[in-house]
C-alpha cells in the first residue's frame, strides 16, 4: 500500500486528517513546538487503542508527527 493509501484509509476510517492527527498529539504532549517529543510505541499504543488504526497505519501516522514523511509523500 502506498502512503498516500494509508492516509486515505485512516481519513476514512476515523474521519481525521493529518493535520487533525498533528492538533491531536500536541493537545496530548506528544509533539512540543510541532517536534515529536514521544516514542513510536507510545504514538501507535495511541492510535491503536483510541482510533483502532493497524500498526502500519499507526506508524503512517508517527511518520507523519515525526516529520520523515507529510501529506505528499509516496
Amino acid at each position: 500500500m502506498s502512503f498516500q493509501g494509508y492516509l486515505k484509509t485512516i481519513k476514512e476510517k476515523t474521519g481525521k486528517t493529518a493535520e487533525d492527527f498533528r492538533k491531536l498529539a500536541a493537545s496530548r504532549g506528544f509533539t512540543k513546538n510541532g517536534q515529536l517529543t514521544a516514542k513510536a510505541g507510545d504514538i501507535t499504543k495511541w492510535l491503536k487503542d483510541e482510533f483502532d488504526l493497524g500498526h502500519g497505519h499507526a506508524m503512517a501516522i508517527f511518520a507523519i508527527l515525526k516529520g520523515s514523511k507529510d501529506e505528499n509523500s509516496n
